[in-house]
């Protein structure tokens, strides 16, 4: 079927669902299929694509180590192939099975993919209750302040020298050649 009207045969696209057949003038375009649809039936479901989770992303689990592999959009013979690759690689080794665990003082929770944590000032792995550095005795967080404290203490002291230096003169009179030492109100 062509799209369009009589005066506009190229404006617009028919719906591809065999149902439906609607002109539609905004179509879409299906990213598993290729096919085009109307605004009703854009959607994976509502067109039942035969390729909807071609973009889908998942994480198979070695069953020799344990560690997690993300995949997008793979079929069943494919993530054999991924586990297979990974097997040989060298990265598979079965010392690694056992699972990791929070290394916070009385927290056995087990680091997964979905519940891990890297702190962003110490790059420690912790579990998602004790993400924040004040939760898990961050060692840099608790540096952090001190060196802090000792650059704010820098400032001060040159703050100071540069205020004693002025020897008593007043900022906002020097230059002017005003040799009146009593401040002047202006009324408005």
């Amino acid at each position: 079927m062509a799209g369009g009207t009589e005066a506009f045969p190229d404006l617009g696209k028919h719906c591809q669902l065999s149902d439906c057949h609607q002109l539609d003038f905004l179509p879409f375009k299906c990213e598993g299929c290729h096919k085009v649809f109307c605004l009703e039936h854009r959607s994976y479901k509502s067109h039942e694509c035969p390729k909807s989770d071609h973009k889908s992303r998942k994480v198979i689990v070695c069953e020799t180590c344990s560690t997690s592999i993300e995949i997008t959009g793979k079929e069943e013979e494919e993530e054999k192939m991924v586990l297979e690759r990974h097997e040989k690689s060298g990265d598979c080794d079965p010392r690694k099975k056992t699972k990791p665990t929070c290394p916070v003082k009385r927290c056995k929770e087990i680091l997964t993919f979905s519940n891990t944590s890297v702190c962003k000032t110490c790059q420690l792995k912790v579990c998602l209750k004790h993400r924040f550095p004040a939760d898990h005795a961050c060692k840099q967080a608790s540096t952090a302040p001190a060196a802090g404290a000792a650059k704010g203490g820098g400032l001060n002291e040159k703050f100071l020298a540069a205020f004693a230096s002025r020897n008593g003169k007043d900022c906002a009179k020097s230059g002017r050649g005003s040799s009146s030492t009593t401040p002047s109100i202006k009324a408005y």
